[in-house]
């Protein structure tokens, strides 16, 4: 008797954990740009299950030449889409602007970028958008209407600070210090302030990293005294901490690479949890992701591993907005593979992954 009514109780308890786990699982749009140079065809729409952690429900939401970086607005209203081409508009690139409503896209406009194969875009606070133009060597700087359409432009050319190296915009991101863009052709970062309506270059113009290093994508930490830069050229990741003075200066670097890996190697995205303990990079090449804690006291980096990917050429990443899960897209063996994470070690597990051609970008409607 005593074993039925413990077997009961088991069972109670075990239903109503699991009760707990389906109510608090969650599902999520997630919004995929990719390249389409082959069967993909634009913009991809998902649904993502936390309780499940698999990816389900695609439909194509807007036919676009190469939206190889995708933005979603901070009023969740709007989504933004570079076309990484070199032929929207004499020898440009283009950005078009997108109405967002019951997870469909209207298109409001596009507009050209001033530089060929733009391959970022991010938002201000305030009504702005910059795009990073890898070609045209340049940034363009969008005003943005009430209505969320695109509208006056301003262009900074990378092109003009170097006689010698070759300018190759890579992102660009707003922050209360003003305008950070990496480029990969320069090895520096730019920083811009805002002045007369105009950004200009600020007190520290340039980050500056060692030659060759090819600053790709970079992360803030919450506070912003500390700046994580990866570098695509020289497989690294950079720590820059902020002095008193607003400057950041470079305190650390560390290897992406396991020391026994002889192959091609270029690094490309990089990303905080949402806690700020541990940070993670791609590498395209190697095909992993390579994963450090981050000392809450220094900013300073410690290996904690690496995980396959189970893809080849991962780009953008993303975390899922519970921070539970990763997902990588990996752009030539054409899937998306998910990845439940570990909130104490940092680590990866493998859970599925979805076929799609070309996946570049991966971008959260939470």
């Amino acid at each position: 008797m005593k074993i039925l009514r413990l077997t009961l109780g088991l069972l109670f308890f075990c239903t109503l954990g699991c009760s707990e786990k389906k109510e608090m699982a969650q599902k999520y749009q997630l919004f995929v740009g990719t390249y389409t140079d082959g069967d993909s065809e634009g913009i991809y729409k998902f649904t993502f299950d936390t309780g499940t952690g698999v990816l389900s429900d695609q439909v194509l939401v807007a036919a676009l030449p190469n939206p190889s970086f995708l933005k979603i607005s901070l009023d969740k209203n709007h989504l933004y889409a570079v076309q990484e081409t070199a032929d929207f508009d004499s020898l440009e690139g283009g950005i078009s602007a997108f109405k967002l409503k019951d997870g469909l896209l209207e298109l409001q406009n596009s507009m050209g970028t001033g530089g060929a194969h733009p391959c970022h875009v991010s938002l201000s606070s305030d009504a702005q958008l910059v795009v990073s133009n890898y070609t045209g060597g340049n940034v363009a700087i969008f005003d943005l209407q009430s209505d969320g359409s695109l509208g006056n432009r301003q262009l900074i050319d990378h092109k003009v600070l170097d006689t010698v190296k070759a300018a190759h915009a890579h992102m660009g991101q707003f922050t209360k210090q003003g305008l950070f863009v990496a480029d990969l052709g320069l090895d520096a970062l730019k920083r811009y302030t805002l002045s007369s309506n105009e950004w200009k270059p600020a007190h520290q113009s340039s980050i500056d990293l060692p030659k060759g290093a090819g600053p790709r994508h970079f992360v803030f930490s919450q506070n912003q005294s500390y700046l994580y830069v990866i570098n695509e050229l020289n497989t690294t990741i950079t720590v820059f901490e902020k002095d008193d003075e607003e400057s950041f200066n470079p305190i650390q670097t560390v290897e992406t690479l396991s020391s026994d890996f002889e192959g091609e190697n270029a690094c490309a995205d990089i990303h905080l949890s949402l806690d700020g303990r541990f940070l993670y990079g791609s590498n395209r090449g190697e095909n992993t992701l390579v994963i450090f804690s981050v000392d809450g006291s220094t900013g300073k980096l410690d290996l904690v591993g690496r995980e396959s990917v189970k893809g080849n050429w991962p780009r953008n990443f993303t975390l899922d907005p519970s921070g539970n899960f990763v997902l990588v897209a990996n752009q030539y063996s054409g899937n998306i593979t998910i990845f439940e994470r570990d909130i104490e070690k940092g680590t990866l597990q493998f859970l599925s992954e979805t076929k799609l051609p070309s996946p570049v970008c991966l971008e959260f409607l939470d």
